[in-house]
């Protein structure tokens, strides 16, 4: 009677564990509805793949799916992540190896899902929480332009270097389910349509929450629009600082004008700054192409974030440097920094950045004040022609204590507050990155 009983009870707990693994089965491997299921795309306008070309440029899709010197769109790029290594896949019409046999949906499902044919997760390396908001038309032209403007490239995908378990796919399903949106970019009433366009490239194809908007401890974006205080608040990424986007006075584009945010954009500098880090890269191949409109749009839309004072610290004034020539690290200013920056710290606008307020300067964020300087920026290219000034790597002239002292004396100087630098932390970022290189990286996608 006993045994009866037990079996029973066990038979009623089994039912609904089979039941809830039935579930899960099928929710990590589902395959997300697409308006375009009954779509077949068998040619394509000119006009069609020229708009898809644009949609790409903005989407700065060419920075993580080529290497500078080979075919574009054929991947290998290597992206660390917590969990190990991963390497950007071939994006290329290639049938064996890309996406040409991509329908319009498999297409869509990959790109604003996350999910490859098969219902195979991509990892979230790949933008997609934020391309989920690509409009239907967008879409359409993008999988024009990959499909007939982009050449095919033999070129194998090079496998992750994530260990198993760490490497199986499925519970990123679950990450999805819990972080990432699913629904395309809605227009806001309340706001014109200058605001919801810049609204729309900011969140969507621009993607760059990605990196200035901090992560949480499951590496999700913290806030995914202006409804979030952390969207683009600034947040370290790859021995980087991405700064804040908002109106923060000392660490984002508070003292920005809109027409100044569009020069920045279009020309890779203003009096504020100059383009470098990963965010050369953007500039390169991505928003020097946008249209002026689009630019407006963004900087419409970027002046329209507050800031944050408690975050941000006391605005930031300009104070002659008078009692701090002896101090360590203000010989090597003197000579190694000054000819272009300045005794005063200045710089010589719109062509060499000023330190005194620079952002890297003042946040409390050290990285990329230590990167630029170990390992110098790669060069701008502007309208085709690579910028004839760029910061030179002082990794092989300067030991970890002359680079912190220097750094601690141009953060501490000029009214500037972002705080000492430790050599431990010059001697990390030695230890982990890599110069830049002097040659313009920059690809034509065809």
């Amino acid at each position: 009677m006993n045994n009866r009983r037990f079996a029973r009870a066990a038979g009623w707990l089994v039912l609904p564990c089979v039941v809830a693994a039935g579930l899960l089965a099928w929710y990590v491997t589902r395959e997300p509805a697409s308006p375009f299921e009954q779509q077949q795309a068998t040619s394509f306008d000119p006009a069609l793949v020229s708009r898809g070309e644009y949609v790409a440029r903005v989407s700065d899709c060419v920075a993580c799916h080529s290497l500078a010197g080979k075919q574009p769109f054929a991947g290998g790029l290597e992206m660390a992540t917590p969990l190990g290594a991963i390497h950007a896949t071939n994006v290329t019409p290639d049938r064996e190896h890309g996406i040409g046999a991509y329908s319009l949906a498999d297409f869509d499902r990959a790109v604003r899902h996350g999910v490859a044919p098969g219902g195979r997760r991509l990892y979230p390396a790949m933008p997609y929480p934020s391309y989920v908001k690509l409009s239907d038309d967008d879409i359409q032209a993008l999988y024009a332009f990959f499909m007939k403007g982009v050449q095919p490239a033999n070129q194998p995908n090079i496998p992750s270097d994530i260990p198993w378990p760490l490497n199986l796919r499925w519970p990123i399903a679950l990450w999805n389910g819990v972080f990432a949106p699913t629904a395309t970019y809605a227009a806001k009433p309340g706001q014109d349509a200058l605001w919801n366009r810049g609204a729309y490239i900011v969140q969507g194809p621009g993607h760059c929450g990605s990196c200035h908007t901090p992560r949480g401890l499951a590496f999700n974006e913290k806030a995914l629009d202006e409804s979030g205080a952390p969207f683009l608040a600034g947040a370290l990424l790859d021995g980087w600082y991405a700064p804040s986007l908002r109106q923060d006075h000392n660490t984002g584009l508070g003292r920005w004008s809109e027409e100044q945010i569009v020069q920045f954009l279009k020309t890779g500098r203003n009096q504020h700054a100059v383009v470098y880090g990963s965010m050369t890269e953007a500039f390169n191949n991505s928003t020097q192409f946008m249209q002026d409109d689009d630019l407006a749009a963004i900087a419409r839309y970027l002046k329209s974030l507050p800031g944050d004072p408690q975050r941000d610290g006391s605005p930031w004034q300009y104070q002659v440097a008078t009692a701090r020539q002896d101090a360590p690290g203000a010989h090597t200013y003197a000579t190694r920094c000054a000819s272009c920056h300045g005794l005063d710290g200045k710089g010589q606008p719109d062509w060499m950045p000023p330190l005194a307020g620079a952002t890297s300067a003042l946040a409390t964020e050290n990285a990329s004040a230590i990167n630029i300087t170990l390992n110098g920026s790669q060069r701008v290219v502007t309208a085709g022609l690579p910028d004839a000034y760029r910061m030179p790597a002082f990794r092989e002239q300067l030991s970890d204590s002359e680079i912190a002292d220097v750094l601690s004396y141009v953060r501490g100087t000029w009214g500037n507050h972002g705080g000492a630098v430790d050599a431990k932390a010059v001697g990390k970022l030695r230890g982990h990155t890599d110069p830049a290189s002097s040659s313009p990286i920059i690809l034509h996608m065809r």
